[in-house]
């Protein structure tokens, strides 16, 4: 026999309340009187050093990028060497050979990134300095999950497609673009989602995102892959490559320096 719906509602509710009371009940074991009892004393946490800056590696991180070379780096396309242009410690997207990635893959991990518009940027909405941090690439072109690099400096585009947003997906909480020519600051926390043997979602992912020092993304859930057209969803995968988008819009390519990860698992 059915129960009306309000019953069934009334049913819900007071079991829950229920399970509260149970819950927040007071404990019949004695607290504790000596101050040791709620010590922790191991396992002890790894010392790491940290750079003489809060945007310097610190001593267990993976150095991407520091100004030299692209060793650490090779064609998403086909895993040839990367070939955009190192130059005065930095180096500028080349749209003729297209996007780069990390040869070594990542699963959770923190990473620092610095990026850089033209300060002669032309153009205006998406065609305007646009480029992308993919935190997971899972294929050769943009697949994968993206934080949107645009100048969003005085700027009108759509909002889930302006800097620091999840692309297509979440917008950034406020909008703290420096002008086209000073560096921007992305420091990224990045927790994979994780998936079943048969290729469901067990947990999604969710990334906290800090543009020049502010929060602009607080555990964001990710619904999928960010997608330029249709809707998001979940693709399998364990470990991944990090990828720098060379976006084709006209505009001058912009530049990156100091970029750095660590690993969380």
């Amino acid at each position: 026999m059915k129960r009306p719906l309000a019953a069934a509602i009334a049913l819900c509710v007071l079991s829950a309340s229920a399970a509260w009371a149970q819950s927040t009940a007071p404990s019949t074991t004695a607290e504790p009187t000596d101050p040791k009892a709620t010590e922790q004393w191991e396992p002890v946490p790894k010392i790491v050093t940290p750079g003489k800056q809060d945007d310097a590696p610190p001593s267990d991180a993976v150095v991407l990028f520091d100004g030299h070379d692209l060793s650490q780096w090779e064609a998403s396309k086909d895993h040839s060497p990367a070939h955009w242009n190192v130059h005065d410690g930095i180096v500028t997207v080349d749209k003729t050979t297209g996007n780069i990635q990390t040869k070594q893959h990542f699963k959770n991990y923190q990473l620092h990134l610095e990026w850089q518009v033209p300060k002669d940027i032309t153009g205006e909405g998406q065609g305007r300095g646009n480029s992308g941090l993919f935190l997971a690439s899972t294929g050769p072109g943009d697949e994968g999950y993206e934080i949107q690099i645009l100048d969003s400096y005085k700027n009108t585009t759509y909002v889930n497609g302006q800097a620091a947003s999840v692309y297509k997906q979440t917008a950034p909480l406020v909008n703290v673009m420096r002008p086209p020519g000073e560096w921007q600051t992305y420091d990224v926390v990045w927790t994979a989602p994780v998936f079943a043997a048969d290729g469901t979602v067990k947990s999604p992912g969710y990334v906290t995102l800090f543009h020049n020092g502010v929060l602009v993304q607080n555990h964001t859930q990710l619904a999928g892959e960010t997608l330029y057209v249709g809707k998001p969803k979940y693709k399998p995968y364990d470990e991944a490559a990090i990828k720098l988008q060379a976006h084709g819009d006209h505009s001058k390519p912009i530049s990156f320096r100091n970029i750095w990860v660590r690993s969380l698992d």
